[in-house]
């Protein structure tokens, strides 16, 4: 049901906003709104009822007298309460007494009720009921609105759905914060705005991209390379706003669907339209009506005055009787903390001696740093634009750093890139020049195409360069920055492993920052602080919304800022050592362990971390500028060869020279002097046609032509001009060849239409299903390609969040093919796959591929329609000999007869055995092809379902563009090295 602005407004006081969005009244968060008073003149003596709301970051209150409208209360309030609840709460009281006495009632008794995630030890402090949220909630809208069906509430730190009928069932957010309103408030920061600017911005959106909630760092992964590549921000707010919508519904759904009539409740709801029209679109076509209540930031506070009011709610052993408002008050004064729950750790120094003896190990010079005063020769830089910043040196011919820059991007990584260009070649001293130019970190491509730098190196490449020179035979690199962690694991000088901050954004540099500021302190100031605590508070490695609370919390309790800024050096380390690293034991990070980052130049996380890991750790003097160390270096090591360098493999670029004082020299490409100043860039949309990705590309063009692509799955996206690479992929061919099939007439077809969804193992086993179903005389259809789109189509049946992403395609797949009038679906259970190698221990699926087709069945009314047939029986295909009986039971209902089934099945595993031996072809052609061109080749293991582009992300394209062959393993695993096979073993 669609609605205008004019018929939003209803009788009852509520929005009701369809698919356009309504703006709620102008309200700032932290006014009070009084009702209109001057018309009340004799008010009726009625027992006056409080309802407060105290929630993860705010407190509401609503004060009712004999009436239950919401739309005229005596007081209504929303305000923050910054972990202070009971001084919060008392200013509310104190506002609500002064309101009573301007009306000659502040000697009345009022009941209060205390509801909300904060509430409950306050009301048992205070002797008053404190009620459940659903309860009072629920209250609130069988009052207001009776007709809702679906509550959808966004909190602080908090997410729910409740369904309200038949029975009220409440479902939200555990252990994380993600897709709530402090995770909205992160994002804003990426975006250089606040909650409302990112509201403000959303409504210009061309384009959405596919941006993770989940967690604040998911998000951020998606997020950081798209705005370091100059996506507009207005497209990058809305899909923050479409995340969050997502994850609510798919996240805390479960698999229940969202319909009938839907009511918004809480503050990101109220506040943000966007948002609510974030909703809209997820839920288009399967709800009759958005309701957006006028005061929906303040209902379940209105819920808990109108329980106030009932009888029941008194009769409790240790509830104080109904009194004045300034009573309440004088309780809250007399009451002195709740009872402290501090944990502590050990202090970062036991003895004066430990600090001395810290100090002297770590504030000496590993890298020895110059100027540029009699500078001569060659230089070579190296750019970081990391996520948050961007770093810089110069180093000359013997390593060492003759000019470096650390400073914030801005959000703008280019500008900030050309500032530093600027800068240097102003002062390099005649004699002196760039030779070579490197970049790496998120910026990388954007910088090095936009000023033409001679190369880009991966991070983790450029981290390991600098901490090797800095500390020869290396084992360990732990680097954590603004927003990002970073693990190397190192052998024998070959990074080993690699780790990233994959579950949890909390403990980087820049939660440190923020939390600095929020308490008055620069970031020296605070790592004073902490280096001087006593009883550091264990504050745990918690997500980073979620912490903000449990550092609230230890400050009400009368922790120090010294043992609040010390517990959350340990929570930096310990998220890094425990969530990102998994370390078990200390020995294995070795024997020489480099820390860098600019968050280990806080001298706090660097003892955490000591005392933590029980070892002494090496911390360079460049700590927060190792990675553009490492690309200044890797330019270096280039430079030699650069004029060798001419296959055009993208990895370095042919030499460019310049005649510096008569001799010609190897120079940068770099942009200089008037081209800095010239240039210029354009960004536009466009969505690739080359292939069936269809991928959403952002190219940026720079003034010169030169173009940078991104959003691309493989090389054709990135260049137009490029021919698709014919180097063999074995998986791009295995998902061409599974699928290959030409289906039956509908005249030819006997027996009718029957889907089958395209996912899990059906990329192994839809050659033996197909053969069989068509001999079977039935039309098969496959499910379309799989992308975001269609994962979205079904995300409001899956059962739990934390199921595979390849599980949760198979909703969308599903309602794909009834989408398109299917209504005989196919999509069995099979829990044994043929066994092809003999003496193998296993051939069982995974109990997801196995069973999801029963999760599937019971999540998706659609599937139990009158008129749908939805086929699901289990199956062996080890077992040849049960598989015709198996299928002429379960066709019975076609009239599928024994020998009909016995045809069929004898087709079908000969079919598959035939698409199973053209895959072990191209595994041959494919090393054939790598020795003929002398190329390296890569096997990609993984399930069947990895071929899928949606699901594999176009790695094994990208693979192919850095020159080398993709092979499966089961187009090789057949091949035996020491007879060196050249046919099949069939």
């Amino acid at each position: 049901m669609s609605h205008t602005a004019s018929d939003a407004m209803s009788n009852n006081g509520y929005l009701t906003d369809g698919h356009t969005s309504i703006d709620p009244p102008a309200q700032t968060a932290d006014s009070a709104v009084l009702a209109d008073t001057a018309s009340q003149t004799t008010p009726k003596q009625h027992t006056l009822r409080i309802g407060l709301d105290i929630g993860s970051t705010t407190v509401k209150a609503v004060v009712l007298d004999d009436s239950d409208d919401l739309s005229s209360p005596l007081f209504a309030d929303y305000r923050r309460h910054h972990a202070n609840v009971r001084t919060t709460m008392e200013g509310l009281l104190q506002d609500i007494e002064k309101t009573l006495k301007d009306l000659g009632r502040e000697d009345e008794p009022v009941n209060l009720t205390i509801t909300g995630s904060g509430g409950l030890a306050l009301a048992d402090s205070i002797h008053v009921p404190f009620v459940q949220e659903v309860i009072a909630e629920t209250r609130a809208i069988d009052e207001q609105i009776p007709q809702a069906d679906v509550i959808i509430e966004l909190g602080g730190e908090d997410a729910k759905i409740t369904y309200l009928k038949p029975t009220p069932e409440q479902r939200m957010n555990g252990s994380c914060a993600g897709g709530t309103g402090a995770f909205i408030d992160q994002m804003s920061t990426l975006l250089d705005t606040d909650a409302a600017g990112l509201n403000d911005m959303a409504k210009e959106y061309k384009t959405l991209y596919p941006i993770a909630s989940r967690c604040g760092v998911f998000a951020k992964t998606d997020l950081q390379p798209l705005i370091n590549d100059g996506a507009a921000k207005p497209d990058l707010a809305a899909s923050i706003f479409t995340a969050v919508a997502t994850q609510t519904i798919a996240g805390l759904a479960s698999g229940r669907p969202i319909h009938g009539t839907v009511v918004f409740l809480g503050g990101p709801l109220f506040f943000m339209s966007e948002l609510r029209e974030a909703f809209h679109r997820a839920l288009d076509g399967k709800v009759d009506e958005f309701i957006t209540p006028k005061d929906a930031h303040l209902y379940v506070a209105y819920g808990a005055a109108l329980i106030a009011g009932e009888p029941d709610q008194w009769e409790g052993e240790n509830l104080a009787p109904a009194r004045p408002c300034r009573e309440i008050i004088a309780d809250l004064e007399d009451l002195s903390n709740l009872p402290a729950n501090t944990h502590t750790m050990p202090p970062l120094f036991d003895t004066e001696q430990d600090r001395a003896d810290f100090n002297a190990r770590h504030h000496r010079e590993h890298v020895h740093i110059g100027t540029l005063d009699g500078a001569q020769g060659p230089h070579f830089l190296g750019i970081d634009a990391g996520s948050t910043t961007i770093k810089a040196t110069l180093v000359n011919d013997d390593r060492e750093i003759v000019w470096s820059s650390y400073a914030t991007n801005d959000g703008s990584p280019l500008t900030a890139a050309i500032d530093i260009v600027r800068k240097i070649q102003s002062e390099l001293p005649e004699g002196a020049w760039i030779a070579r130019a490197c970049a790496t970190g998120y910026g990388e491509g954007l910088i090095t195409t936009g000023l033409h730098l001679d190369e880009g190196v991966v991070e983790t490449m450029a981290h390991y360069r600098g901490a090797e020179m800095v500390s020869p035979g290396v084992t360990a690199v732990i680097d954590i920055g603004g927003q990002d962690m970073k693990y190397l694991a190192i052998n024998d000088g070959v990074i080993d492993s690699i780790a990233v901050n994959e579950a949890c954004s909390s403990g980087c540099g820049s939660f440190l920052q923020t939390f600095a500021q929020s308490m008055g302190l620069t970031i020296e100031e605070f790592t004073q602080a902490a280096l001087n605590s006593t009883h550091p508070v264990d504050l745990g490695s918690r997500c980073t919304v979620f912490m903000n609370s449990s550092v609230k919390q230890a400050q009400k309790e009368g922790a120090s800022i010294e043992d609040i800024a010390a517990g959350l050096c340990y929570s930096v380390v310990r998220n890094a050592l425990y969530k990102v690293i998994k370390l078990r034991d200390s020995g294995e990070l070795g024997d020489t362990v480099v820390v860098q980052g600019g968050t280990f130049l806080n001298d706090a996380v660097l003892r955490a971390f000591e005392l933590l890991t029980e070892r002494e750790v090496t911390r360079p003097n460049i700590a927060g500028l190792m990675g553009a160390y490492g690309a200044a270096l890797t330019a270096r090591m280039h430079y030699d060869d650069v004029a060798d360098d001419t296959d055009g493999d993208g990895e370095t670029s042919a030499a460019h020279t310049a005649v510096i004082d008569g001799v010609t020299h190897t120079v940068s490409s770099i942009l200089h002097g008037q081209e800095l100043d010239d240039l210029s860039m354009t960004t536009e949309r466009d969505v690739c046609k080359l292939c069936q990705n269809h991928c959403k590309l952002t190219i940026t063009t720079f003034h010169d032509g030169s173009r940078y692509v991104t959003g691309n799955r493989c090389e054709r996206g990135g260049d137009a001009k490029r021919k698709r690479s014919d180097r063999p992929n074995l998986y791009d061919f295995k998902y061409k060849r599974a699928f290959a099939y030409r289906r039956l007439t509908d005249k030819k077809a006997t027996r009718g239409t029957i889907g089958i969804p395209r996912v899990l193992n059906m990329y192994e086993n839809y050659p033996f299903w197909f053969t069989l179903l068509t001999s079977l005389g039935f039309k098969v259809v496959i499910s379309g390609r799989s992308s975001h789109e269609l994962f979205e189509t079904g995300i409001e049946s899956i059962a739990s969040e934390n199921i595979c992403y390849p599980a949760k395609l198979v909703h969308g797949h599903i309602k794909w093919l009834l989408n398109k009038g299917i209504d005989t679906i196919f999509y069995p259970c099979v829990s044994y796959e043929d066994n092809l190698v003999p003496g193998a221990d296993n051939h069982f699926n995974c109990p997801i591929v196995a069973n999801y087709p029963i999760v599937v069945g019971a999540n998706m009314p659609e599937l139990r329609e009158d008129g749908v047939r939805y086929i699901h029986p289990y199956f062996n295909l080890a077992k040849h000999d049960l598989m015709v009986d198996r299928i002429a039971e379960e066709f019975a209902w076609a009239g599928v007869t024994r020998e009909e089934a016995q045809t069929a099945v004898e087709a079908a595993y000969a079919e598959d055995k035939v698409f199973k031996h053209d895959v072990q072809m191209e595994g041959l052609r494919a090393l054939a092809y790598m020795k003929e061109h002398n190329s390296r080749g890569i096997v990609l293991a993984g399930r069947p379902y990895h071929v899928d582009p949606e699901i594999n992300h176009g790695i094994p394209e990208t693979i192919c563009a850095l020159g080398m062959v993709v092979l499966s393993e089961d187009s090789v695993s057949w091949i035996d090295p020491k007879e060196n096979s050249t046919s099949p073993n069939t």
